[in-house]
């Protein structure tokens, strides 16, 4: 069984990444990127499985940003 928290921990995990990115730091995206597979972990923990495909849309953009970031 899943803690009740561990929703309210991921998102904070995500917003904290855009609150960096939004500062002009890279690893703002990375970070938004690796909680990306606590989301997965988290969806299929709790079969809660249209989190899977936010990961992976949420994801995908965070990979393009960290990839434009990386490119400047």
């Amino acid at each position: 069984m899943i803690p009740w928290w561990w929703s309210f921990l991921l998102t904070a995990i995500g917003v904290f990444g855009l609150w960096a990115a939004g500062s002009k730091k890279p690893w703002g995206w990375a970070v938004g990127l690796g909680a990306q597979v606590l989301w997965i972990a988290y969806a299929v923990q709790s079969e809660q499985w249209g989190f899977i495909v936010s990961a992976f849309a949420y994801g995908s953009v965070y990979a393009r940003n960290l990839r434009k970031w990386l490119a400047v």
